[in-house]
């Protein structure tokens, strides 16, 4: 069985980034206290946007970090800090390479 990898990607309100990243920053530990979260980092990207780079065990691990308490919380504390909603890809790896190449 394959890890669940997921981006996030968070386009700040103008002049909100470093309250952005803050508030992406108190969640965090709490993220990886989670059953599963094996990866839960947030990166600067070049245009501006932060991306978050997410990690888990399985689907169902994912699927409960998503419906649970602390994703209800960051959503609240994001109110007003994004220009857009957060768009969110989960991927799937490719059949190359060796284990090592999986985040």
């Amino acid at each position: 069985m394959n890890p669940v990898i997921v981006t996030a990607y968070f386009e700040p309100a103008s002049g909100k980034k470093d309250a952005l990243v803050e508030v992406l920053g108190e969640f965090i530990p709490r993220v990886h206290a989670e059953q599963g979260c094996e990866l839960y980092a947030i990166h600067d990207a070049p245009d501006g946007s932060i991306v978050m780079i997410e990690k888990w065990t399985t689907l169902a691990d994912l699927e409960a970090h998503a419906a649970g308490a602390v994703v209800v919380e960051l959503n609240a504390a994001l109110e007003g800090l994004l220009a857009e909603p957060v768009r969110v890809v989960q991927l799937e790896p490719l059949p190359f390479g060796d284990t090592r190449g999986v985040i």
